[in-house]
């Protein structure tokens, strides 16, 4: 739009002139220069020579930019894919740019949100401790009863008495394999509630050698435990699971599976042993089962929720275990009611959830068995690699890091001080757990005052802008705390923030922070969180995840990126890059995307000045010529200076520069900085583009024309004709951008050279081929300007001028750079500066910083794990026979390819 009326303030100006010259000279000169056809005054003279000049200086609104936009956009997507050091080769996963157009928006990223399984840790699960009947399992200690650290020396646990145990199993702790061998009925019924409840489906392709297709990781851990401590799931049919307990085949009837889903947090199976019990197991969060547990469990539930906090406080991942006794006349009447619910055709999901609710509940009309408290389970999830090296180094680079996980709070805390997100050295990390409305407001406050008590003083000034740009976007400005904080928030706490009136106070007080956790939230809160950071802060944000759960999240940000693991492909498949490990992000942003965003910077910058520097001659050129609308160049100039003398030069720079190398852009990361506050190309640089395209055009007009004004050859012909000096201005003009390229290029290679040095002498050989006399015998009409170019670029006046020209652009331009790179330096010339420092010695190794805390943190899945399989197992749609050892199938509910062709 500025552009647009820039152009439109110039040609009225042009106009305007017309008129006048028209009317004062023009009319009396008619002899002469008679008026066109149909021109019977000055102001209609200068009417039509308004919209001349329109056509004459369209070339200042840069059509053409798009086009090398997008050729840059593709360019750059490419070096994403190719380059090797985002290649995983453990599962030959190389990254891949889904998309062309966000490759600059890398390069501004201010907040990052972060899912935690399977992005910071490898979703690869481990059973590594429980808590059955009050009596924790896992540890290892000595004979003095002090627990002992696990290590490659530590003796491991010996099943070779199970034969179908799984080889790749690891257990340290003895004393729950003799507990199983005892015939301890508590831990025999744990370990049968975990063979039991699941919706793995396994395949056996010879005798013994079974291979579980698990919904989820977690899921395939447990069943995996359950089997090598002697309860070893075999098969499964629509009706039947088959169990070899202790070495004994038993089949379950299996009557119901009560779903999980992200609000009910939980699972169930109803099964009738062979013995004719009627059995209800349950597995899933322990905030929503200890609300479900008869009170005959309080003791029970005191001794597993000390166990539970310190299975978080370790960073594993825990769920809790129960299961109910259920009387069959109770059984049959809510079977009977799930079946016509089931088949309902409106409400069907709420009608189900209301059943689901009633049995699992441990008093019911009809049942005197409650529901009763087995123990939990920890599962360990390994961190990536380079995790908290990664963490560590964007931190550095100015980009807040936000965690939204379904675990829990202590999980959620130790996992991140092991990322590298919290450290000891913090001023504060504030936990937010408040149960109301009014609770989490003070918590928020109090936590911003602490921050920044000033900011209390402008909260009224806040609001009283916010309803004076009511119809603009709410844009918060940033505020700065006082020292170096860290944001931690569960859930429950969080769904009463996201309200319309604590949104505004969660996203000033959580911005200042450093680093923000939120725990035991939801897919649906992930994206609310996105979404309310996008609406109240002027920022970049990229969200990455690797599960269902995060797509979502993904979709919100600008910018998504899918992390390609354990979980399946639906969040790569919904974003905009994606990588095998979180370590890849680093460079993604860091090398890749500070090198496009400074790319298009440069390319904008440069694209807009050559323009202005074209355009603006003819302008100047108005003045001397009676405002005629005559332009200054040939016409054959103008067509080709964008299509082939500077197209090259700029996209060899747009696809090839960059100020330091990728190794530099890792070890500073300031210097991503100054992408996230645009400073490389906004409204001032564009007016800055502007001006110097106005300069360089006065000296590319006025220099020639003095040069060439009563001027006489060598050999005393005249010189000073029209297309002498067209051509004088022309060849300034093309030399000038040229040097200018070459000022801006910061890293040179054989390309960049081959473009500058090819399109300069392209121009001289088409110079001198159109205005040969040959071409012009050929089409006379077309190629008017006959030997001007040997007559007028063979005198050394003439090139004294191009070079005074070429000196009087420039110079002011180099002055500038240096005299700011000396006085007045920003951060990023800072950094350039060590970084040449340091390029005159050899570079330091990188320095590797012990964690503060050594203890590896993981987490549980019941929060953010996506709906079960269960429908789908119970219909028997996803089974097809696999060998004579059992009837089982292989577990794909997303593909029809594993799907028998008889069903």
């Amino acid at each position: 739009l500025q552009i647009f009326a820039f152009l439109a303030l110039m040609c009225l100006i042009l106009a305007i002139g017309n008129g006048i010259w028209e009317y004062d000279k023009g009319y009396y000169f008619q002899v002469y220069l008679p008026w066109a056809e149909g021109v019977t005054s000055a102001p209609y003279s200068a009417f039509l020579m308004f919209w001349s000049y329109v056509i004459i200086l369209n070339t200042v609104v840069p059509i053409s930019l798009y086009v090398s936009v997008e050729i840059i956009r593709l360019g750059n997507s490419f070096y994403i894919d190719w380059d090797r050091k985002m290649y995983y080769p453990v599962n030959d996963t190389p990254a891949q740019a889904r998309t062309t157009t966000l490759n600059e928006e890398l390069g501004q990223i201010k907040y990052i949100f972060s899912d935690k399984t399977g992005t910071l840790t490898q979703n690869i699960m481990c059973f590594n401790k429980c808590s059955i009947n009050g009596k924790s399992y896992g540890d290892v200690c000595d004979l003095a009863g002090q627990r002992i650290e696990i290590n490659e020396n530590t003796e491991k646990v010996d099943f070779s008495y199970n034969q179908l145990a799984d080889p790749k199993f690891v257990f340290y702790d003895h004393s729950l394999v003799e507990a199983v061998k005892l015939n301890d009925d508590a831990t025999h019924r744990f370990f049968r509630l975990l063979s039991l409840c699941h919706t793995v489906m396994p395949e056996e392709k010879e005798e013994g050698n079974l291979v579980y297709q698990a919904q989820s990781p977690d899921e395939g851990a447990l069943v995996t435990a359950a089997r090598n401590f002697g309860f070893v799931f075999r098969a499964r049919t629509p009706e039947t699971i088959t169990v070899v307990e202790m070495g004994e085949t038993k089949t379950y009837k299996l009557l119901a599976i009560l779903d999980f889903n992200n609000v009910r947090k939980r699972m169930s199976v109803i099964v009738r042993s062979p013995e004719g019990d009627l059995t209800l197991y349950c597995k899933g969060a322990d905030t929503i089962l200890y609300e479900l547990l008869h009170s005959s469990c309080d003791s029970l539930k005191e001794e597993t929720t000390e166990h539970l906090n310190e299975f978080a406080g370790e960073g594993l991942r825990t769920l809790v275990v129960a299961y109910k006794n259920l009387d069959e006349k109770y059984f049959q009447d809510w079977i009977r009611r799930h079946h016509v619910a089931s088949t309902a055709l409106e409400g069907r999901e709420d009608k189900l959830s209301e059943l689901y609710e009633e049995i699992e509940k441990d008093l019911m009309v009809g049942s005197p068995f409650p529901a009763k408290l087995l123990g939990a389970t920890a599962i360990e999830d390994k961190l990536q690699d380079g995790v908290p090296q990664t963490i560590e180094t964007l931190a550095k680079a100015s980009i807040k890091i936000w965690v939204l996980t379904g675990d829990k709070q202590e999980t959620a805390v130790n996992i991140g001080y092991s990322c590298n997100l919290l450290n000891d050295d913090m001023t504060d990390v504030f936990i937010i757990e408040g149960s109301t409305s009014d609770d989490v407001l003070n918590e928020l406050r109090n936590a911003r005052k602490k921050m920044k008590p000033e900011s209390f003083l402008d909260t009224d000034e806040i609001n009283i802008q916010f309803a004076k740009s009511s119809n603009k976007a709410k844009l918060l400005p940033d505020e700065q705390a006082n020292g170096v904080y860290g944001l931690v928030i569960n859930g429950h706490s969080l769904a009463y923030a996201l309200e319309g009136n604590l949104e505004l106070e969660l996203v000033r007080t959580a911005c200042m922070c450093k680093v923000v956790i939120c725990c035991r939230v939801t897919p649906l809160q992930k994206a609310q969180v996105v979404e309310l950071v996008k609406k109240y802060k002027k920022a970049v944000t990229l969200a990455i995840g690797d599960g269902a759960n995060d797509v979502s999240m993904i979709k919100t940000a600008h910018i998504g990126v899918g992390i390609s693991g354990q979980e399946g492909m639906q969040a790569v498949l919904s974003s905009d890059f994606s990588f095998a490990q979180f370590r890849y992000l680093q460079r993604l942003l860091l090398v890749h995307g500070r090198w496009s965003y400074i790319r298009m910077c440069k390319f904008l910058k440069y694209f807009f000045y050559k323009n202005f520097a074209f355009t603006l001659v003819h302008f100047w050129y108005g003045f001397f010529s009676g405002f005629s609308a005559q332009t200054v160049y040939d016409e054959w100039f103008i067509t080709l200076y964008n299509l082939v003398y500077t197209s090259l030069p700029v996209l060899g720079m747009s696809l090839f520069d960059q100020d330091v190398d990728d190794r530099w852009s890792m070890l500073f990361p300031q210097l991503y900085v100054p992408g996230q506050q645009n400073l490389y190309f906004n409204k001032i640089v564009f007016v800055s583009c502007m001006l110097h395209g106005i300069y360089s055009s006065l000296i590319l007009f006025f220099i020639p024309y003095g040069a060439m004004y009563n001027t006489m050859r060598s050999d005393g012909k005249a010189i000073a004709d029209y297309q002498s000096f067209a051509l004088m201005a022309q060849t300034c003009l093309l030399i000038v951008v040229s040097v200018q390229i070459g000022l801006d290029t910061a890293y040179w290679t054989v390309v960049n050279q081959f473009f500058i040095w090819g399109s300069l002498s392209v121009y001289f050989a088409i110079t001198f081929t159109m205005y040969s006399d040959g071409m012009y015998l050929i089409l006379t009409a077309s190629f008017p300007f006959v030997g001007t170019a040997r007559n007028t670029l063979s005198q050394p006046n003439v090139w004294l001028a191009i070079f005074l020209s070429i000196i009087l652009c420039v110079l002011p331009v180099v002055g500038y750079r240096f005299l700011k790179t000396q006085l007045k330096p920003t951060p990023s010339d800072k950094v350039l500066l060590k970084i040449k420092e340091a390029k005159k010695r050899p570079p330091p190794p990188s320095p590797k910083r012990r964690l503060r805390r050594t203890s590896t943190r993981r987490s549980g899945y019941a929060f953010s794990h996506q709906h079960g399989f269960g429908a789908l197992i119970m219909s028997g749609r996803n089974m097809r026979p696999k060998s004579p050892f059992a009837t089982t199938g292989t577990f794909s509910p997303n593909s029809d390819k594993y799907k028998h062709k008889g069903l």
